[in-house]
């Protein structure tokens, strides 16, 4: 069939699986425009090359994707979607994953085992020495705080690098609580190498002497609100043991958070006793 062969819109349709309904959606939206209207009868006409647009976004909408990121998926340059179309579905992975990990939660609560959590593994502790850390620190909303992390922590990288690179994983302390009724206030820290403190262009502190425990967590579990268990695992443990918690807890993250899968290993839940 020639590209440039005008069809109906009813035919139109039906050669790509959308119904009339959805095709004059698609026009309100300008997701697809038709090629001629008619302008005694308003009869509108389609090229049949538009067929291949209109087939994939049927397909993306099976895929459950927003009709914004099907727009940019159709206006973008056919070599760059592939990569829209990936990066689509890796963040829903990760959300089927944490989603999948927070029902299994929810199993256990309902059915009446409040205190257990299965998504995590054994509390551990460790000791840690005295670190200089860069620091960076604000109230916000649970909404705003992981885009507020992962753009904290590249600013601070970004000094600590300057200087040689960071010391040690950095963390996430929480001086308050952050949910729907509290927002902090959070930190973010970024050990670096004491020698460099006079070179340093953001405000620093030094982090003492300690003995923490923590649970290890995965990418999943790291998501709102069911890193919530995390921690009162290991703050259920601490009490349990009569283990006084001697500063604010933290999410350790000691591997490279782009490059993780949503099952793998990433953070670790910590309270300082």
């Amino acid at each position: 069939m020639p590209d440039d062969l005008l069809l109906s819109s009813g035919e139109f349709a039906r050669r790509s699986r959308l119904s009339p309904k959805a095709l004059r959606l698609y026009e309100q939206l300008g997701l697809l425009v038709p090629d001629e209207v008619d302008g005694a009868n308003r009869y509108r006409r389609y090229r049949a090359g538009r067929l291949a647009d209109a087939r994939l976004i049927v397909w993306l909408r099976r895929l459950d994707m927003p009709l914004a990121d099907v727009a940019r998926v159709l206006a973008a340059p056919a070599a760059e979607r592939a990569g829209y179309v990936s990066a689509y579905w890796e963040a829903a992975e990760a959300r089927f994953a944490a989603q999948r990990h927070l029902a299994a939660h929810v199993r256990d609560l309902v059915s009446g085992n409040e205190g257990g959590f299965a998504m995590t593994g054994t509390v551990n502790t460790r000791d840690l020495p005295a670190q200089l850390v860069l620091s960076e620190q604000r109230h916000i909303t649970p909404e705003e705080l992981p885009g507020w992390i992962g753009a904290a922590m590249d600013r601070l990288g970004a000094v600590a690098e300057a200087v040689g690179g960071p010391a040690g994983p950095p963390f996430v302390v929480y001086h308050g609580e952050v949910n729907h009724d509290s927002d902090g206030p959070v930190e973010i820290c970024v050990p670096v190498d004491a020698a460099s403190a006079g070179r340093l262009t953001a405000p620093t502190r030094q982090e003492p002497a300690h003995r923490e425990a923590y649970v290890r967590i995965t990418k999943a579990q790291v998501a709102f609100p069911q890193i919530l268990s995390a921690f009162e695992t290991v703050a259920q443990w601490l009490k349990e043991r009569g283990l006084p918690v001697s500063s604010a807890p933290r999410e350790v993250y000691f591997t490279d958070w782009t490059s993780a899968g949503p099952d793998d290993e990433v953070c670790d839940i910590a309270f300082p006793m």
